[in-house]
């Protein structure tokens, strides 16, 4: 496969799994802040900040507030991950490859991003986002579900996969920081007693509060993170996440297993195995935030050789964005 379009189909793949997770992000926090006292009601800015879009907001809307923050994260075509600039950023890449990918993606694609830009004429998108998160939910799933059905399993797929699910284990670390930044500001606090239905609205957020009540039951903070980090069967999971993209990378590269065909490889097994063997216990000991944040930095190196071992180094549309912390 040309390494143009592999670096296509694995930026589009990424492009809106971002979407979607930007707009969990949103629905949780406006969940959190639903008929709280004005403490909570006002905790947008770490929304920004943990998205690490925190300057560029700060140089040009000031002091957050909910209405701001919702406008910058979801319509803001300056912002390179609004829904709006990652739906289109997605589409162009689609469109660049247009005789590779099946119909269907394509189309499928097309209405995804009609539907943003059409919920952005309209103000009720930013005064009740719910709506508008679960369209754009559901316009992302229509879209893997496309590609799924109408995919070869080929080289192209498997890039797909990969963009895919490292771009939604590093958002569902971030959402679980966000949570852990709202309502456990000190290291002393995990573990304290929460209330449940903030916590409900965290596995909400990646469509995991069925799943978690079927393998745990009742609501505990630390099962909550165990669940969504380490867990190696929920497809949300960032564990599963790193699971599956390493078998996709084995097979792009026909690699034998407990080989490494290249960098990439190396990085994404290394990261892997460290959760294998990894407690829920000892990442709350350590502070959740302070893993997080090596975990963010590990995979942007998993990305980094991802674009140096299979797609062109020059600077251009599909070249990784910066953001992430």
């Amino acid at each position: 496969m040309l390494s143009r379009v592999a670096d296509s189909v694995y930026w589009m793949s990424r492009y809106v799994e971002r979407a979607e997770n930007v707009a969990r992000f949103i629905d949780v926090n406006y969940n959190l802040t639903l008929g709280e006292p004005d403490s909570l009601a006002e905790q947008w800015a770490p929304l920004v900040h943990t998205t690490g879009d925190e300057l560029q907001f700060l140089e040009r809307y000031g002091t957050p507030n909910q209405e701001e923050v919702l406008q910058f994260l979801c319509f803001d075509e300056a912002n390179p991950n609004s829904i709006i600039s990652c739906v289109a950023a997605a589409r162009e890449n689609a469109r660049t490859i247009r005789e590779v990918i099946p119909a269907d993606v394509w189309e499928q694609l097309n209405k995804f991003h009609f539907m943003v830009r059409s919920s952005a004429q309209f103000q009720a998108s930013l005064e009740q986002p719910q709506d508008f998160c679960e369209r754009v939910r559901l316009a992302s799933h229509l879209l893997v579900g496309a590609m799924d059905a109408t995919m070869s399993r080929g080289e192209g797929w498997h890039f797909a996969r990969v963009g895919r699910l490292i771009e939604r284990a590093d958002k569902t670390s971030r959402i679980v920081d966000v949570q852990y930044f709202l309502l456990l500001p000190e290291p002393g606090d995990v573990g304290s007693t929460l209330d449940v239905v903030r916590w409900s609205a965290l596995l909400k957020s990646a469509s995991a509060l069925v799943m978690y009540r079927r393998e745990h039951g009742r609501i505990v903070p630390e099962r909550v993170a165990d669940f969504l980090i380490l867990n190696r069967h929920f497809p949300r999971a960032m564990h599963y996440g790193l699971i599956v993209a390493s078998e996709s990378l084995s097979l792009i590269n026909g690699s034998q297993p407990g080989t490494f065909a290249n960098l990439s490889e190396q990085r994404m097994g290394r990261l892997r195995s460290n959760m294998d063997y990894m407690g829920i216990s000892e990442i709350i000991h350590r502070g959740m935030h302070e893993f997080i944040d090596d975990f963010q930095t590990q995979l942007n190196l998993v990305g980094e050789a991802i674009q140096k071992d299979y797609f062109s180094p020059l600077p251009g549309l599909h070249e990784p964005d910066s953001h992430h912390s």
